[in-house]
């Protein structure tokens, strides 16, 4: 994702899966080209890998229109939903912009989402501290801001699948890095690490929720601060096709619900729970295909393939990144 033009699976499991995905991109890199002439970077487009953010920044004046829609598949439930980077370059390096989100949820057990509804949007700036030149070892930084905006709703549900939002404001604070590496076949290895901070403010709550609540709570949800880091690998099979590989990593502290189940007529019951600390481990390859330097397409599937109190899931995605 970004500016381009921008129940726990055993552990020899995961790996013999993630020695797979490197297999395939040796592989590729071997079918690559004959020789060792060395690809020039004007002859290698990208769209961006599925998930590690880019630490570039559009040119003044510029546009970038980011579409992903994809399906989080769960064990008896797929949450299907569409988010979109819209992205302005107010200066050459700095960029700002949304994600709007929208999503719908169904479920196996009960009853389905009531319609499409939209989830808490997203607010991003994105300022370049350096930039990477050919011949020099240092990346392409930059620094991240986004601000949740809570807009999808998460309390008085009649059904639990209408739950988009998290009802709370939540900030993010990122580091962003991107670098350039060629291969002994002469072509280019596009490499990003990605770090992201988010702190979240309390969601007032009042009967069920998108945190589990019941039709007589009444109190408040705190979500727990959380870490995310991705590395993304993307290799220049030919101009216009490329693999990428994302590997990621994510910590969230409890999310902690207080209040009182008041139900008409009985007396209140004292609630008070946590969700507790998760920690989850995820990989993501993905075929780009260029059209040209201003537009490409992504296919990819997100695996969360486990960790400590998370759930997992598979997310087959579909993304077009245009630039104007």
């Amino acid at each position: 994702m970004g500016i381009d033009r921008q129940t726990a699976a055993r552990p020899g499991r995961r790996l013999r899966v993630l020695g797979g995905i490197l297999a395939w991109l040796a592989a590729g890199a071997a079918l690559a080209q004959d020789g060792t002439a060395r690809q020039s970077r004007d002859d290698a487009w990208w769209t961006g890998p599925m998930l590690a953010n880019s630490a570039e920044t559009l040119p003044r004046g510029h546009v970038l229109v980011e579409p992903y829609v994809y399906d989080v598949q769960t064990r008896g439930n797929d949450g299907f939903g569409s988010r979109a980077y819209v992205l302005y370059g107010l200066t050459d390096d700095l960029t700002v912009g949304a994600i709007p989100i929208i999503g719908y949820n169904g479920l196996d057990h009960g009853p389905n989402s009531s319609g499409i509804g939209a989830g808490d949007q997203i607010l991003q700036a994105q300022y370049r501290l350096t930039r990477y030149h050919e011949g020099s070892w240092f990346p392409t930084l930059a620094i991240m801001l986004q601000e949740a905006v809570p807009t999808g709703r998460y309390k008085r549900l009649a059904r639990a699948a209408d739950g988009m939002g998290a009802g709370a404001w939540a900030t993010t604070l990122g580091l962003n890095a991107q670098s350039y590496f060629w291969m002994p076949s002469g072509r280019i290895l596009r490499v990003r690490f990605s770090a992201t901070w988010t702190f979240a403010h309390h969601a007032d709550i009042d009967g069920a929720s998108s945190y589990g609540t019941g039709p007589d709570f009444h109190g408040r949800a705190t979500p727990g601060d959380a870490f995310y880091v991705a590395g993304a690998f993307e290799y220049s099979l030919t101009r216009r096709w490329v693999l990428a590989l994302d590997l990621t990593y994510s910590r969230s502290d409890a999310t902690r619900v207080i209040g009182v189940d008041d139900p008409l007529g009985l007396p209140a019951t004292p609630v008070r729970a946590s969700s507790g600390r998760s920690e989850a481990f995820g990989f993501a390859p993905a075929v780009e295909y260029n059209v040209n330097a201003n537009v490409g397409v992504l296919l990819g599937v997100r695996v969360i393939a486990g960790g400590h109190n998370v759930t997992r899931s598979v997310t087959p995605a579909i993304a077009i990144n245009i630039v104007h």
